[in-house]
C-alpha cells in the first residue's frame, strides 16, 4: 500500500489473512480500514492475498501455503524495504489473522529454529495455536467426521465456501439464520447491504490436502501444541520464539473461542500482550475508534517468567476499558519500532518487483 505521511516507521507491516476469507476485511471501506488506519499513522503495509484454489490445486499442502506464501511474502518485502537506504537492514511486524495466524506462528517458529531473525514483533487476531479447547467446531471435527469431509472433498479436489459457511451459519444460528429469517421475511425489514455483509459473501475454497492436513494436524492431533508440525522435514515449536507478541481475542467467539486464543501466554520466554475485545471473530477485529461507543476492550502484558493465570482470572481482573483496541495496538507497534525514514519505492522495479496492476489485484476476484 502506498504511504500516505511524509514519513514512516522503518518497519514494515506484513498481514497474512486466512485463506478461507479474502484479504479485504482487513480493508473494506474507508472507515472500517485497518489498512488505511496503519498507512494514516505511518506505517509501510503489504497484505498477501490468497489464490482461491480449484480442482487443479488438490494437493497443495499446508507446507505449501507456509512456503509460497508466508516465506515468499517476507523474502519480497526483505527485498524491497532493503531498497530503502534510510533504513536497509529493518525487521517486519508480522501480523496473521485467524487460521493466517496459525500458519504465521508456524513460519515464525521455523524462523526461530532457524535463527531467521527477520521478524520484530508477532501479531495474531483471533489464532488458535492449541485446539485443545477449540469449542464449538468440535462438534464436527472427530475422526468419522473428517472422514467424510475427506471423502467429500476427494471428487472436487477442494471445501466449497458454501459447505463452510453451512458449518459457521449453525455454529450461530440464532445470529446467523433465525434472527435474519424473522427480520426479513416474518417483519419484512429487508436490512441493506454493507461493506462486512458483502465481504462476508464473497465465499472462497480450501485444497482438499492442506484441508485435510489442518483438520488432522491441529484439531485431532494438536501437533503445533505438541512440538510436533514439521516445517522444513523438522518439528517446530512455539516455546523457541523470542520476539514480543500482541495477541487478540473476541469474547463472542465461536470459531476461535477467546480462552482458546489465550493460551499462547502460555509460553513463559515472551513478552505476550492479550487484549480481549467485545464482538465477534469479525466484528471485533473490524473495530474503528470511529465507530467505538459501543467497543469495550481488556488489555494486559503477560510477562516473560510471569506465572501462569487463568483466563477467567485474567478476565475479572483486568480493567473494562471504552472504545476501540486499535489505538492500543498501535501505539504498541509504535513502542517496537526505530525513528521514521522516507517511505521506501513501492513496486521497487530494481528489486525485481515491478507493480503488476492497480490494487485490488487479480487473485480478490476469483470467484
Amino acid at each position: 500500500y502506498t504511504p500516505t505521511t511524509a514519513e514512516v516507521k522503518p518497519e514494515p507491516v506484513l498481514f497474512v489473512p486466512a485463506w478461507i476469507m479474502k484479504y479485504y476485511i482487513l480493508d473494506l471501506s474507508p472507515e472500517n480500514s485497518l489498512v488505511k488506519y496503519l498507512v494514516d499513522q505511518g506505517y509501510t503495509v503489504f497484505m498477501i492475498s490468497w489464490h482461491n484454489p480449484t480442482s487443479a490445486d488438490r494437493d497443495l499442502s499446508l507446507e505449501d501455503y507456509r512456503r509460497k506464501g508466508v516465506m515468499a511474502a517476507m523474502d519480497v518485502v526483505s527485498s524491497i524495504m532493503s531498497k530503502n537506504k534510510a533504513a536497509p537492514e529493518e525487521k517486519i511486524h508480522a501480523v496473521g489473522y485467524c487460521l493466517g495466524g496459525t500458519l504465521l506462528s508456524i513460519a515464525a517458529a521455523a524462523m526461530a529454529r532457524d535463527q531467521d531473525t527477520r521478524l520484530a514483533t508477532l501479531t495474531t487476531f483471533a489464532t488458535q495455536v492449541d485446539f485443545t479447547e477449540a469449542g464449538e467446531l468440535m462438534l464436527f471435527i472427530s475422526d468419522s467426521e473428517v472422514a467424510y469431509i475427506e471423502s467429500m472433498m476427494w471428487d472436487q479436489g477442494y471445501l466449497d465456501g458454501k459447505q463452510m459457511a453451512g458449518t459457521f451459519q449453525i455454529l450461530r444460528s440464532n445470529d446467523l439464520i433465525w434472527s435474519r429469517i424473522v427480520r426479513d421475511y416474518f417483519l419484512g425489514e429487508r436490512q441493506s447491504m454493507n461493506d462486512l455483509m458483502a465481504w462476508n459473501a464473497d465465499l472462497t475454497r480450501m485444497p482438499y490436502r492442506m484441508h485435510s492436513e489442518y483438520l488432522r494436524g491441529m484439531f485431532l492431533n494438536n501437533d503445533l501444541a505438541a512440538g510436533r508440525y514439521i516445517a522444513d522435514e523438522r518439528p517446530v515449536n512455539l516455546a523457541d520464539l523470542r520476539l514480543p507478541v500482541f495477541a487478540v481475542g473476541t469474547s463472542k467467539d465461536h470459531v476461535a473461542p477467546w480462552r482458546s486464543v489465550y493460551k499462547i501466554t502460555h509460553h513463559p520466554a515472551i513478552d505476550v500482550t492479550f487484549v480481549l475485545t467485545s464482538g465477534g471473530h469479525n466484528v471485533g477485529i473490524v473495530n474503528p475508534p470511529s465507530n467505538n461507543n459501543h467497543r469495550r476492550y481488556r488489555i494486559r502484558i503477560d510477562r516473560a517468567g510471569d506465572c501462569y493465570m487463568d483466563p477467567d482470572t485474567w478476565q475479572a481482573s483486568t480493567p473494562l476499558q471504552s472504545g476501540s483496541w486499535w489505538p492500543a495496538w498501535v501505539d504498541w507497534l509504535a513502542s517496537m519500532s526505530g525513528k521514521p525514514v522516507p517511505p521506501p519505492a513501492m513496486g521497487a522495479p530494481e528489486a525485481g518487483y515491478p507493480p503488476l496492476q492497480d490494487a485490488p489485484g487479480t487473485y480478490v476476484l476469483q470467484t
